[in-house]
């Protein structure tokens, strides 16, 4: 055996195969898995993880973070929940390709959608590139603490091969489709993982107009699909609102069909249409069944908005005297409204939002929950705060006003829009245990002032594979294995994911025992001095990535081993 580099020994392996955990030895050389087993020769470096779980490195396909790779070395918070691998340029949503005259545009996009400050954007942003290309390059050029993949976003696609009449979402004439199918091969070959686009209704930009790809038809999404499925390369990534199942489902599989390319859609149980879910995940099925591959993206806990008073919302956000605090400083402001009399004010006004959209939505007193510390996702039925306020006598804005006001004044809320219909997590059980899913969701790098959801890896092992008493648990080898090899493979990355010789050395050391999240707090470490919620984690004992230890305990130990992957990457041998 050559030089060995690193022996992790004595762990409990769950190589992420969804195959039972093993007592084995883990040798590592030139960043590659060595070997496994017993008794393996001395390495250069030992770690003893006796009675902890050794896991393939986290794959996480959901993530936001084309702009922060362009300014920082860290993908924080993903890096801090054993993320190995981060895919970005979801949701359409990007930076690439951009010509210097549509740069305003794109930054309000991402500032509408991902809730990404203008400040931050225009500050961090270098604008080294103009092609999709030139950003891969860009990209390449530097180092992070996790590798990173790149999918090309659909809707800077369409800015720059239509201009202005992008954003007013004129339809595509053929000299259109033929820019953009050009533009999409070049960047697959270039090294894109793939393509994503948005048909939501949800995503707009900052000055409230919609997506630029909402209502793109199918003959722009077929000639981009086909460019991809003629360079042979690239996964399709959609989210929709399927407000229309039968004509939009019936659309995506033509495309697909046309493309002969991988296709994943983001998928929830929403409340306002409890049952939709189920309607996809059946047309998912059959696809499949057809030869076509197809899966939907899920999350295994609710989503929606958190709510604080350091955070970008909370119920009294449009409150004229929460206004009025809004000069001071932080702490300043946490102290004054611990005042009587500001409370009272407070609580009793009438929110002026203006042309706020979702003005109403934060004040669901009856569908708003305390996230508690220790954090719980999984609310009991009636401990919503409308009900909790009835029991002691409160009205729901003073006892929402009250809990913000723990934990120091940092103490937040949770307003979920999805996966908790009925005050149940029995529609994400569903989804997450189905065959045709892959987890996915966590966002990282996007919603800074009210989501996140980044830390999904250690929520999907602490509560579903340890904690829950809600319900069933989830096997930790079939969590595992959707945290790594099955996410890996569903993009194309067949060289991670699994803890098998040959394959690469992106492992994390973790003492299940011990694993917990931690309240989300705000971090205002973003350029300009700008905000973004983290979330840290402990039971994090090593994420080892490309065989350097890039945490330890939790710390990063400062080491940069990640770079981009270009492309889908063959098996090991």
């Amino acid at each position: 055996m050559a030089d060995i580099d690193l022996v992790i020994r004595n762990g409990i392996v769950v190589d992420g195969s969804g195959g039972a955990m093993q007592d084995a030895d883990i040798a590592i050389s030139g960043g590659r898995i060595a070997a496994i087993g017993k008794s393996l020769p001395r390495g250069k470096e030992e770690v003893d993880a006796r009675g902890q779980l050794v896991t393939p490195g986290f794959v996480d396909i959901h993530t936001h973070y084309d702009g922060q790779v362009t300014w920082e070395n860290r993908l924080a918070p993903s890096s801090a929940h054993g993320v190995t691998t981060a895919v970005m340029g979801n949701c359409g949503i990007g930076f690439a390709p951009c010509r210097p005259q549509d740069r305003a545009d794109l930054i309000r996009l991402m500032e509408g959608v991902e809730d990404l400050p203008e400040v931050v954007l225009s500050a961090g942003l270098p604008w080294a590139w103009e092609s999709f290309p030139d950003y891969l390059d860009f990209v390449g050029s530097r180092q992070f603490d996790t590798d990173v993949c790149a999918q090309l976003p659909h809707a800077a696609l369409r800015v720059f091969a239509m201009g202005r009449r992008a954003i007013d979402r004129e339809q595509a004439t053929a000299d259109d489709r033929a820019t953009m199918a050009r533009l999409a091969k070049e960047a697959v070959e270039a090294g894109a993982i793939g393509f994503g686009t948005s048909r939501t209704i949800n995503h707009r930009a900052s000055d409230g107009t919609l997506v630029y790809t909402l209502d793109a038809a199918e003959e722009e999404l077929a000639a981009i699909g086909e460019a991809l499925g003629a360079a042979g390369k690239g996964v399709l990534q959609v989210v929709s609102d399927f407000d229309d199942p039968e004509r939009e489902l019936g659309m995506l599989r033509r495309v697909v069909e046309r493309a002969g390319r991988p296709l994943s859609v983001s998928l929830g149980q929403i409340h306002a249409t409890p049952d939709r879910w189920r309607e996809v995940l059946d047309w998912i099925e059959g696809c499949n069944a057809d030869g076509l591959e197809v899966r939907a993206q899920v999350s295994g806990r609710p989503v929606g908005m958190l709510l604080g008073y350091e955070l970008s919302y909370h119920p009294f956000s449009y409150t004229p005297t929460w206004k009025s605090l809004l000069g001071l400083p932080v702490e300043q402001r946490l102290v004054a409204l611990r005042d009587a009399a500001i409370r009272a004010a407070i609580t009793s006004e009438t929110p002026d939002a203006g042309d706020f959209i979702g003005a109403d939505f934060i004040r669901q007193f009856q569908l708003m929950y305390p996230l508690g510390a220790p954090v719980n996702y999984e609310f009991a039925p009636g401990s919503n705060v409308a009900s909790r306020a009835a029991k002691l006598g409160l009205t729901p804005a003073e006892h929402a006003y009250d809990l913000m006001l723990e934990e120091g004044g940092r103490a937040v809320l949770m307003l979920p829009t999805t996966n908790f219909g009925g005050e149940s997590l029995a529609a994400a059980e569903a989804m997450l245990r189905h065959p045709n899913t892959v987890y996915g969701l966590g966002d990282g790098g996007a919603h800074l002032g009210f989501l996140c959801d980044a830390s999904l890896p250690t929520y999907m092992l602490q509560h579903w594979a340890r904690d829950r008493t809600a319900g069933a648990k989830l096997p930790l080898e079939q969590v595992i294995a959707g945290l790594s090899a099955r996410p890996a493979a569903a993009v194309g990355l067949h060289d991670r994911g699994l803890i098998r010789p040959g394959y690469r050395a992106d492992i994390n050391i973790i003492d299940f025992d011990r694993l917990a999240l931690h309240s989300p707090r705000i971090a205002y470490d973003l350029p300009e001095g700008g905000k973004r919620l983290t979330q840290a984690a402990e039971g994090y004992r090593a994420t080892i990535l490309n065989g350097v230890t890039v945490q330890r305990d939790g710390t990063p130990t400062g080491a940069l081993p990640g770079r981009l992957v270009r492309g889908a990457q063959r098996a090991a041998a």
